[in-house]
């Protein structure tokens, strides 16, 4: 018996070639920016590569938007989503947008939980006893066995009409329902709204104008395949926090663990964007800096917060000085009218300052940046022309303090507090209220800035 050997041709292994496409990126100025990328960069990526590219520092912030102007809705795009199948759902005549801003709030409920769902819009399946914890509400809304029940009443857009009504919603892991008979949650009671397996949460920008709703803190279902506004579900919260709550709910139960782990590996992308081609940019955490003392022959750290507030204002007060002193004599003579003049226009190129600026304009830039304890933003007041503002937001709402103009021996100050603390410029303001509180309801922490791509 003999044995002869057979030549075997293995098929040929076909390499996978994605194809590229070129999409447009905006930023809130209105410049753009044109990208060619592979049919699988997530928007995570997307962030990445215009980080990368315009040298900003990545405090996993930045985030990318869908803004569909035409029925004045915007969302965020999910770090994980595939941007190339967001598009794909576009019309061919809409003039949509992709833009790429900063958004403080996209994770901070895994921070604080309790800061988002009050307690009395949310109800528990399980019997606690006392208070839950933030550690408990998380775990709670990400199992997949258990989801907290969030209702309240909710202005909704009646099909076909322009009309709206109030109602009571329950949002449940089974889909958004509404009562048909008062606060009742009995099941014969329940009619079914929306579910979140083909449709996206928008938030609309321009409820009361666009849609006529009853306030401008509306949101809606979108379903991916929509036809037109006929298909949009149009709902409305009569306060901001009751919205953030509904939004974040919904962003929880139709993405879950999805979200936490963007949350905490924010550089896994699926594209060829991701860490291993990409070196994230060094971010400074305020835990990780200390106050340090040179002044002996030895250094030291400084313990003591008041004097390490004490001589971190000394040396921004000696540097400013210096930087004044030199503008003040480039290319004239010293004099304390041009010292004065560069000290009270020194602001200007500052990121946080947004010159003449209305005080609803001041709210959108909030709102769209998160509103987290601290995100701020100082601008030109309206009513005085000799004074500015500190716009900011504290426990979801948004506060405005007068910043006000002292003189005291031919010297020009500003205060926030009536001329108790006194600061030469709105530079040294800012510093100051970012390491203390003062008179404010918390420190300044974020500050909503305008960029350019």
């Amino acid at each position: 018996m003999s044995l002869s050997a057979r030549r075997v041709t293995l098929p040929a292994i076909t390499p996978i070639v994605l194809q590229k496409r070129v999409i447009k990126v905006y930023s809130e100025d209105e410049t753009s920016r044109a990208l060619e990328v592979p049919s699988d960069i997530t928007a995570r990526d997307v962030c990445q590569l215009l980080i990368l590219k315009n040298h900003y520092v990545d405090d996993h912030s930045w985030t990318l938007y869908e803004h569909l102007p035409h029925i004045g809705l915007e969302r965020i795009i999910e770090d994980h989503e595939l941007v190339v199948e967001v598009l794909s759902n576009w019309g061919m005549e809409e003039e949509n947008k992709l833009y790429f801003r900063k958004n403080y709030a996209k994770y901070e409920f895994f921070k604080n939980p309790t800061y988002f769902f009050p307690e009395h819009m949310v109800s528990f399946a399980t019997e606690t006893n006392g208070e839950i914890s933030p550690t408990q509400i998380l775990q709670i809304f990400l199992s997949s066995n258990t989801y907290p029940e969030i209702h309240g009443f909710l202005h909704a857009k009646e099909q076909g009409k322009k009309s709206w009504k109030k109602i009571y919603f329950l949002l449940r892991r089974s889909g958004l329902y509404f009562s048909t008979k008062g606060t009742s949650k009995e099941p014969r009671h329940l009619q079914f709204f929306s579910d979140f397996g083909n449709s996206d949460i928008y938030v609309s920008l321009a409820g009361k104008k666009k849609h006529g709703a009853p306030a401008n803190y509306g949101f809606c279902f979108k379903p991916n395949k929509a036809r037109g506004p006929r298909d949009l579900k149009m709902l409305c919260a009569e306060e901001e926090q009751s919205r953030t709550c509904w939004v974040t709910a919904i962003r929880l139960l139709k993405y879950g663990m999805q979200l936490y782990q963007n949350y905490m590996h924010p550089y896994q992308g699926r594209s060829g964007y991701s860490s291993q081609s990409i070196s994230p940019m060094r971010s400074i955490s305020e835990n990780s800096l200390v106050a340090m003392d040179f002044s002996g022959q030895k250094s030291r750290v400084i313990e003591n917060p008041t004097e390490a507030l004490s001589v971190a204002v000394e040396e921004g007060l000696a540097w400013r000085k210096k930087g004044c002193l030199r503008l003040g004599n480039h290319g004239s003579p010293t004099a304390s009218s041009q010292s004065s003049a560069t000290s009270l226009a020194i602001h200007r190129s500052q990121p946080w300052f947004h010159h003449k600026i209305s005080r609803d304009e001041a709210q959108r830039l909030i709102i769209q940046q998160g509103l987290v304890d601290g995100v701020f933003l100082v601008r030109d007041s309206q009513s005085n022309p000799k004074t500015f503002v500190l716009s900011m937001s504290h426990a979801q709402k948004i506060k405005h303090f007068q910043i006000i103009p002292v003189e005291d021996d031919g010297e020009m100050f500003h205060t926030l507090d009536d001329g108790h603390t006194r600061f030469t410029d709105l530079i040294q303001l800012v510093e100051f209220y970012q390491l203390n509180k003062g008179v404010l309801p918390c420190k300044l922490k974020h500050y909503c800035a305008k960029i350019a791509l």
